[in-house]
């Protein structure tokens, strides 16, 4: 076949890839057009925000403990060490960080990358807890271990990446940090687009479309540097599809995440819904994604003791 057979056939993949998921949307808006993305409204947080007025503080204290996961995970991967003690109190139940430590990078572009994004991620956590300030709740639980029963290995399992008993060490290799911060960075920048929505200050808006684009920095990162090196190594590329089959299973029964490859060797650095546009999850779903079960949960995977705030409860698939 030849090199613009392959490229058709991708394209026609992502062609109808799309039109079946505008298919989607419009049965599930009985047709109408989608106004400001998806998620719209409170009911797209969670089971507990159909109930429950949120305020702005909900849904920034809701990133913040996302922001606190990615930046312990990448301050440890970079530097060894994690968020300085001032930055983890507030309101709630304080935990402490179970596991992390450096790689050894061989990549010393990937190394930076690391180094850069560690550093935005702890930036993020101090612009929230700064913007909250009183209102600010503290740093949960966080497991970022390598134990076989831990987050990381568990999330791995359920991609089909190891086995029962085996464990995943995103600090082990390049090519493995890469693999543990790709299962952060796209929940994040879908987590932030579906929230967007929701926020009423002005102010708080723009800080949030801030934070997202540069999730979205990071996210496209991360992907092009393992399509990359997927095609040295094209088992890279095939795990990324692996973590997002397993994203998709978790969220719900929508197939909207994907890998970093279309068919042939088309890449797919940016995951887009039928109209071009990133896609959204509401918070219930990303913390499915992050507590690792399908269920209406209140705590587990990376988050062992459930997040702090108003928002913690996973949505029920």
């Amino acid at each position: 076949m030849t090199d613009d057979s392959l490229m058709m056939d991708a394209l026609d993949a992502r062609v109808t890839r799309r039109n079946d998921r505008r298919e989607f949307f419009k049965a599930m808006t009985g047709g109408a057009k989608l106004v400001g993305g998806l998620g719209l409204g409170a009911a797209s947080v969670g089971a507990q925000a159909q109930t429950t007025a949120l305020t702005d503080a909900d849904i920034l204290n809701f990133a913040l403990n996302l922001e606190y996961l990615e930046a312990q995970f990448y301050s440890y991967a970079a530097f060894g060490t994690g968020l300085a003690s001032s930055l983890l109190t507030g309101t709630g139940q304080q935990g402490a960080v179970t596991g992390g430590r450096q790689v050894t990078f061989k990549d010393s572009v990937v190394q930076q990358y690391a180094r850069e994004i560690a550093n935005d991620e702890i930036a993020h956590v101090t612009f929230l807890r700064q913007a909250l300030g009183a209102a600010a709740v503290s740093q949960p639980a966080i497991d970022i271990g390598t134990d076989p029963a831990g987050a990381f290995s568990s999330a791995a399992r359920a991609a089909g990446l190891i086995g029962a008993g085996q464990s995943f060490d995103p600090y082990a290799s390049d090519e493995n940090f890469l693999l543990g911060a790709y299962i952060f960075e796209d929940v994040g920048v879908t987590a932030y687009k579906g929230a967007s929505p929701l926020i009423t200050n002005a102010t708080f808006l723009e800080a949030a479309a801030g934070i997202l684009a540069v999730e979205a920095y990071h996210a496209a990162i991360v992907r092009t540097v393992l399509y990359a090196k997927g095609i040295e190594t094209p088992s890279l590329i095939d795990a990324t599809e692996a973590i997002s089959n397993a994203r998709d299973s978790l969220d719900g029964s929508s197939d909207l995440d994907q890998g970093v490859r279309m068919i042939g060797a088309a890449s797919n650095i940016v995951p887009l819904d039928a109209n071009g546009i990133a896609y959204s999850r509401s918070a219930g779903q990303v913390l499915n994604i992050v507590y690792l079960n399908k269920a209406a949960v209140g705590s587990g995977g990376f988050y062992p003791a459930g997040v702090n705030g108003t928002i913690k409860t996973s949505a029920a698939n």
